[in-house]
């Protein structure tokens, strides 16, 4: 009886350290797939990190913003702070162009972004504006839109702190073929027409709202001489453009997307960092659910140019612009300042 009592008492601890034994085994295995798992993991975001940032980096183009305006502001440090940033939007009247970044600005935008009230203020600059260049002024009175091809984003930049007095803290310069192949990699944007018309193709009724691809949406901005509003009517339909592809593209998913960013490689520059991109995705995102849009209003003149000959120029006056540069330092957040008298020889107040 005895003897039987021990052989059960074997047979149980066998049991039992045959069952502990592989509760062991499989926290060892379940650790170790854990390990990997996560070892991986560190792998695959290291390498979706090298990618973003090499893609990141062949749109990287840094430019000087020594302006008046711009005097004591850092981006990173506004981003930290998570303070409001204004981000200049330049738009190359071209195709897929490569890195050959020729043409003019035929699309000027300033966004303000708010991260506190969430609103972002947009305000279009037209192309004829007339301006005198402030390292050009040889070349008189002409349109702001040839600031990019005399001396590059950083004349565009000084050009407009010198009519608006708004600091820039970062620009973003995309051709057509680039926002066409944006707004195809976020699915498509939503749109409504702000008038009856066709072009390209495609048929816009006004009122109704559309779903485009990038084609489509080429074809709603880019009508101007079949819009009696005639380039004002444009920057409307590219405000709608740029306000509808805002919502869908500011975002984490879409800005550590590397197929989205490689799409555009080649057609974008900016000087944001990927860094300073993410931060925007993810701290200033919710301020393009509340969009202001805006632009400053000109007379149409004609002018002699000593370089160009005859030509219809936008003249902005001095109280159109102040308002304009009250309007985009109320939403920064920075203290109004007084813009200067017009110098176009028109004497617009």
């Amino acid at each position: 009886m005895v003897e039987e009592n021990n052989q059960n008492k074997v047979q149980h601890h066998r049991r039992h350290h045959h069952k502990h034994h592989h509760r062991n085994k499989f926290w060892r295995i379940f650790w170790i797939v854990i390990a990997v798992i996560v070892v991986a993991g560190i792998f695959v975001c290291g390498m979706i990190y090298k990618n973003l940032r090499d893609t990141t980096d062949n749109m990287y183009t840094p430019v000087a913003k020594q302006t008046k305006s711009n005097r004591g502001r850092n981006l990173d440090n506004l981003l930290n702070e998570k303070k409001p940033i204004n981000i200049l939007l330049l738009g190359v009247d071209t195709g897929a162009m490569g890195r050959r970044w020729k043409g003019r600005t035929d699309t000027m935008m300033m966004l303000a972004i708010n991260p506190k009230d969430n609103t972002t203020t947009i305000v279009s600059v037209p192309r004829d504006s007339a301006v005198i260049f402030p390292d050009f002024k040889s070349y008189g009175v002409t349109k702001i839109n040839s600031a990019y091809t005399l001396g590059g984003v950083s004349e565009t930049i000084k050009t407009l702190d010198k009519y608006y007095s708004v600091p820039i803290d970062g620009y973003i310069m995309i051709n057509m073929g680039g926002l066409e192949k944006a707004i195809n990699q976020v699915g498509g944007i939503d749109v409504t027409s702000p008038l009856t018309f066709d072009n390209m193709g495609h048929h816009f009724v006004a009122g109704r709202t559309y779903h485009l691809d990038g084609r489509g949406a080429l074809a709603f901005a880019q009508l101007r001489h079949g819009d009696p509003r005639q380039d004002y009517g444009r920057q409307d339909r590219d405000r709608r453009v740029v306000m509808a592809l805002l919502k869908k593209s500011v975002s984490p998913a879409t800005l550590l997307n590397s197929k989205f960013l490689t799409s555009i490689s080649n057609e974008m520059q900016t000087d944001l960092t990927m860094n300073q991109m993410y931060k925007i995705g993810m701290d200033y995102r919710r301020a393009t659910n509340q969009v202001s849009p805006d632009h400053a209003q000109g007379v149409s003149k004609m002018t002699n140019n000593v370089k160009f000959g005859n030509m219809e120029i936008e003249v902005i006056s001095r109280r159109e612009r102040q308002r304009v540069s009250d309007k985009l330092r109320q939403a920064l957040e920075v203290p109004k300042t007084t813009v200067i008298k017009d110098d176009s020889g028109y004497n617009m107040n």
